[in-house]
């Protein structure tokens, strides 16, 4: 598997399409503004996870994205493989790179951290990310809250 920018724009409009996808379709404009990606590719990364039935589109007015599937059902993995190339063998593991012996070691410990990576990605759904980030901001508005409360405390005395 392959941690790309690619992935990472996809997981990350992913998280936004999540928060935000009760109030109806998300336009890949307003990620594309909240997230600072370029809406052309954007609309490249939604093409690919469209074809794969991560997400549904909406044409029109009022129109955008929303998911095609429980938010718990979509995992970071399935996200990183619609929108990345299809996984290959390890560059460790070629032919210039030793004899064949030490191909064939190399290349078992690269599949199994591969498969050790695709696990974990696997084990995080799209809820556990959006959750994350719902957590972190009612902390920040909470700390927020408590800064603006100490300093007008300050300036009453």
């Amino acid at each position: 598997m392959r941690l790309t920018t690619k992935g990472r724009f996809a997981v990350t409009a992913m998280i936004d399409l999540g928060l935000r996808q009760h109030r109806g379709p998300v336009t890949l404009a307003g990620i594309s503004q909240r997230q600072r990606i370029s809406l052309s590719y954007l609309e490249q990364l939604f093409a690919k996870l469209r074809r794969h039935q991560l997400v549904e589109s909406t044409r029109g007015p009022g129109g955008g994205y929303r998911l095609a599937k429980p938010i718990e059902l979509v995992s970071v993995a399935d996200i990183i493989f619609a929108v990345d190339e299809a996984m290959d063998t390890p560059q460790f593991a070629s032919k210039e790179n030793g004899d064949n012996e030490q191909r064939c070691t190399t290349l078992e410990l690269w599949t199994s951290l591969n498969r050790q990576v695709i696990d974990f990605l696997d084990s995080v759904s799209l809820r556990d990310l959006v959750d994350q980030q719902k957590s972190r901001a009612s902390q920040t508005s909470a700390s927020t809250s408590a800064a603006g409360s100490t300093v007008a405390a300050l300036s009453d005395a």
